[in-house]
């Protein structure tokens, strides 16, 4: 127990430091909550954040390195358990104590204070925030004793880290300009920093269950996914502290220094994996076969060491949170119609030239495509090593899916999508129909499986889990083309004749559900008709082409309702920009490209139909002339054969 000692200590001590340095626990000139409130805020969520790492990072041991075969699985399930549990009561602390905080409300026991507190909890949103993070965690507590089926875990795994989702809306993320890139980046910190931490905390608490061979597997598995977190946690926080910090004369300003520390913590941490990846796995592998424990001994003095700066970064983390960032949270400006609505000022009149000109950059999906591109570069290379060929044509087409996929969520149509419904309109139809046709010629799943190691102790990597969800009855049946045929098109309907439209629109957390959403739709559609990967029926050609075109009408018909439309969709938004153009009209531009734009990819589409069609033809004919030379034509003289059989039986009738 030496590790989790050391980390809580120095997250301890760290907080400590640097809440008295950059005034986080500074006595407040106006209505001061007490010393008790200022100091146990700050300590409750860093209790919070090493529970959700306990909790998240056993969860993601468990899916992805751990063995059902061994004990080791039930003992990180143990300790995610516990870390929700923890996890739990420290985060309804925390929303007590933001209570005490934000009211200045005198602990008492009578039913006023009641009702204030429950006021608090169920109608003002940061109240809610907090009483949505307890309610989650103890749900993910029961579960983590409840749950022991492998397939089942990853659905809690998934509620784990949604826990984390209303504390990534808090905080400084709240009101800085630049509010959704604040958000995101604060919300893949909260994620993989706890997947980081988590999971070497799971592997020192279940070291007694780990033997020297089976302990260099799940290293090996944990450096790879650390090794993700650390460019994660990396970029995430330099956008963070971009953000808040703003200019470099900040950067000597308490927050600034505190977040140089936090910068010295993680290039620290990256060396001990750099150290742990090339020398320690190793070391002990070799250790192992020898019979040796000096390797491993040694190993585990680091591991303390590297949780002692792991607390080091928990700690300012959580004294970052309560310190005054150098900037205003308030975003700056008169208060436009546009600013008001977007948290943004309003940018420049779009022109063709600006498409290229202007950006609006995702974090999220800036490293979904960069880790997209690297993951199926290093598929092919291992291919490529084995001696094994990949068309180079679909390296090309799954490289300029991703591109395209980077621009539509990062370019122009990205920034101007939320003041205007026609650049709105034009990213929809570009996620739905052009990044999928790009895509699915790639064929991701068949390259996973010809690529990854199948792993045989039980444990689930890429592969085992690539295999199960392809063939699991969920994907038979959202794969089926009737099926990605009625989502693709009733979507569209579905999205912006209802209140989806206006979440989407005005929430972040919206508008990246609905990017994934039009791109699955759309991934599950043009696979039904072109696909490569696997799939558990597909149709044969000539009904391919009928559900392409069918699919299509209703799609253009979609467009032309859109265009011939006289009342705004959104009208208290895209209506209230104040951009001194007419909405309608734009709305109307919208339904154009939507009936436009989609014209292309179905031509490509049915294009490369014909052309499967027509190798198809050609495979089935040759495979006949080889069985016909191997067999000297018996299928042809059976065939003969019967036919002559059948006059001689018709000649003696007669």
């Amino acid at each position: 127990m030496l590790g989790p000692a050391v980390l809580v200590a120095a997250a301890v001590l760290t907080l400590i430091a640097a809440l008295a340095y950059g005034g986080g626990a500074a006595p407040q000139a106006l209505e001061d909550p007490g010393a008790l409130v200022r100091w146990g805020l700050p300590t409750a969520k860093l209790l919070v954040n090493l529970g959700a790492a306990g909790m998240i990072g056993a969860l993601v041991l468990v899916c992805w390195a751990l063995s059902p075969d061994e004990d080791e699985f039930d003992g990180a399930l143990d300790v995610a358990a516990a870390s929700a549990g923890v996890f739990t009561v420290a985060a309804g602390a925390t929303g007590f104590l933001t209570f005490l905080s934000v009211t200045n409300t005198p602990v008492t026991f009578d039913d006023r204070f009641g009702a204030t507190l429950s006021q608090f909890l169920t109608a003002i949103p940061l109240g809610q925030a907090w009483l949505a993070t307890t309610l989650i965690g103890a749900l993910v507590t029961v579960l983590c004793f409840a749950v022991r089926n492998h397939t089942a875990l990853v659905f809690v795994t998934v509620v784990a880290v949604a826990a984390l989702v209303p504390m990534a809306q808090q905080g400084h993320a709240a009101g800085t300009a630049g509010h959704n890139a604040a958000i995101i980046a604060l919300g893949l910190h909260l994620v993989f920093a706890a997947v980081w931490l988590g999971g070497l905390l799971t592997i020192v608490l279940l070291r007694s269950k780990l033997q020297p061979g089976r302990l260099v597997v799940v290293l090996g598995r944990y450096s790879t996914v650390a090794l993700i977190c650390f460019i994660v946690v990396a970029a995430s926080g330099y956008v963070s502290a971009a953000l808040r910090i703003g200019t470099f004369d900040n950067l000597l300003t308490p927050y600034g220094v505190l977040v140089f520390g936090k910068i010295a913590a993680l290039l620290a941490l990256g060396c001990f994996g750099a150290v742990q990846r090339r020398y320690a796995i190793g070391r002990i592998a070799r250790s192992a076969d020898q019979g040796l424990g000096s390797a491993r001994g040694w190993f585990w003095g680091i591991v303390v060491v590297e949780l002692a700066f792991m607390g080091i970064a928990a700690g300012l983390a959580a004294a970052l949170a309560r310190t005054a960032t150098p900037i205003a949270e308030t975003p700056p400006g008169a208060g436009t119609p546009a600013e008001l609505l977007t948290g943004e000022p309003l940018p420049p009149v779009l022109t063709g030239a600006r498409y290229l000109t202007e950006w609006n950059w995702d974090l999220l999906w800036v490293l979904a495509c960069a880790f997209g591109a690297f993951f199926y570069l290093a598929g092919v290379w291992r291919l490529h090593r084995r001696g094994d060929k990949w068309p180079i044509f679909r390296t090309i087409s799954w490289l300029a899916g991703l591109a395209v996929l980077f621009y539509v969520t990062n370019g122009a149509v990205n920034l101007y999508g939320q003041y205007l419904f026609s650049a709105h309109m034009l990213a929809h139809m570009v996620l739905t129909m052009g990044v999928p046709v790009l895509l699915v010629p790639g064929a991701p799943v068949t390259l996973a499986l010809r690529s990854i190691r199948p792993r045989k102790d039980g444990s689930r990597g890429g592969r085992e889990w690539i295999m199960l969800a392809v063939h699991s009855r969920f994907a038979g049946v959202i794969a089926n083309p009737i099926v990605a045929a009625v989502l693709f098109a009733s979507s569209l309907w579905i999205f912006y004749y209802t209140t989806l439209f206006s979440w989407a629109t005005t929430d972040h957390l919206g508008h990246e559900w609905m990017t994934v959403h039009f791109l699955l739709t759309g991934y599950l559609f043009v696979q039904s008709i072109i696909g490569i990967d696997p799939v558990p029926y597909r149709l044969p050609y000539p009904f391919r082409l009928l559900l392409l075109l069918l699919t299509m009408a209703f799609h253009a018909f979609f467009g032309l309702a859109i265009m011939t439309g006289t009342g705004l969709l959104l009208a208290d938004w895209y209506g209230a920009m104040g951009w001194g153009t007419d909405a309608l009209a734009d709305q109307q531009l919208g339904g154009g490209i939507a009936w436009s734009v989609g014209e292309i990819p179905t031509v490509a589409l049915a294009i490369a139909v014909a052309i499967q069609w027509s190798r198809a033809d050609e495979r089935e004919t040759k495979r006949r002339d080889r069985n016909a030379d191997r067999t000297n034509e018996a299928e042809l003289e059976a065939y003969n054969a019967r036919l002559e059989a059948m006059a001689q039986r018709d000649t003696s009738v007669h």
